[in-house]
């Protein structure tokens, strides 16, 4: 049975989130359908068009994500203490870019001004607004609604383009964070629709590297803020090169015409986090096959579970062994 949203998502002990999105029976959001001939491929820009545009107005920022033929994956980070500081303005000003708002935001808008009483409802809907933007299920409803119905309109035909609602796991520590990413920017070459990370089209890996290049960081992207500190900005705890280095090393020893493990390489965000090479790589080509709710150490475990006031640990046994 599966697990209500609000008992998945605990911000007090994490920020992150891996979402899982998969299109129904065979329909394809992007890639070439084998049965018909016709090419979806440009249905991935609308994916990552859309990801930028909702990243910019919600307070959820990406830190990785992959479009695939017929399934998305995304990591997620909710700025919920940014949606705390906006001022109710600014608040309405963001939420009218997605939806049209009610009578009396267009009117605060506008500069007409509100009675008492409508100062009551306008700030009821203001406290509204200010959750949705810090809410994972409202990013992703946005988000697979958009698609959905422009794939619909294209395809000629209605009905549901989703198999259900998006999967999402917890990740909750440093570990599950870096092997999750790492999952998901190497998805394609898991797949054979790519042999590197830059070549992998329409992932966050290939757009960090190329904005690499220049030295810079994607602003559509969260950003590396390096190894975590006390007055730590907001930002991945991990630095830039060593990610993608990370990335590129797992990559070459997933493919088939190099085979064995990582020997003689210095990983430091694999010594940092005390993964060893083997569980590594299990973690980065099955993360999702071996866990199916929150991730990480049996510690972080622990207070996930207490605060969601939830006594089955899902992936315990799992998460005890590749995060050791």
């Amino acid at each position: 049975m599966a697990i209500a949203r609000k008992r998945q998502v605990s911000l007090v002990d994490t920020k992150y989130y891996h979402c899982i999105s998969r299109c129904v029976r065979r329909a394809f959001l992007c890639g070439e359908d084998r049965f018909t001939g016709q090419c979806y491929e440009h249905r991935r820009g609308w994916v990552e068009d859309k990801l930028g545009e909702l990243a910019r107005v919600f307070c959820i920022d990406v830190c990785a994500y992959a479009v695939m033929s017929n399934h998305t994956h995304l990591v997620l980070y909710v700025d919920d203490k940014k949606a705390n500081r906006l001022n109710d303005k600014a608040i309405v000003i963001r939420w009218h870019k997605l939806c049209k708002g009610t009578l009396l935001t267009q009117k605060y808008i506008q500069g007409e001004k509100l009675s008492k009483v409508e100062l009551i409802f306008f700030n009821q809907t203001v406290k509204q607004y200010r959750e949705r933007l810090a809410s994972i299920s409202w990013f992703m409803r946005l988000l697979n609604e958009d698609i959905a119905r422009r794939a619909n309109k294209e395809d000629n035909c209605t009905g549901r383009f989703w198999e259900g609602r998006f999967k999402s796991q917890a990740l909750l520590d440093e570990a599950a964070i870096a092997a999750c990413m790492a999952y998901v920017d190497l998805n394609p070459i898991r797949a054979k629709m790519a042999n590197t990370p830059e070549e992998s089209d329409h992932t966050s890996a290939q757009v960090r590297l190329i904005c690499a290049k220049e030295g810079k960081q994607p602003k559509q992207l969260l950003r590396f803020a390096g190894m975590p500190r006390q007055e730590m900005p907001k930002g991945l705890p991990f630095e830039l090169k060593s990610y993608l280095e990370l990335v590129e090393l797992t990559g070459r020893v997933m493919r088939e015409d190099k085979q064995g493990h990582i020997d003689n390489m210095t990983l430091r965000l694999l010594e940092r986090l005390n993964i060893s090479s083997e569980n590594w790589l299990k973690l980065t080509t099955q993360f999702t096959r071996v866990f199916h709710g929150a991730v990480g150490r049996p510690a972080s475990q622990e207070g996930y579970c207490e605060n969601l006031n939830r006594k089955r640990r899902a992936n315990i046994s799992n998460c005890a062994k590749l995060f050791a």
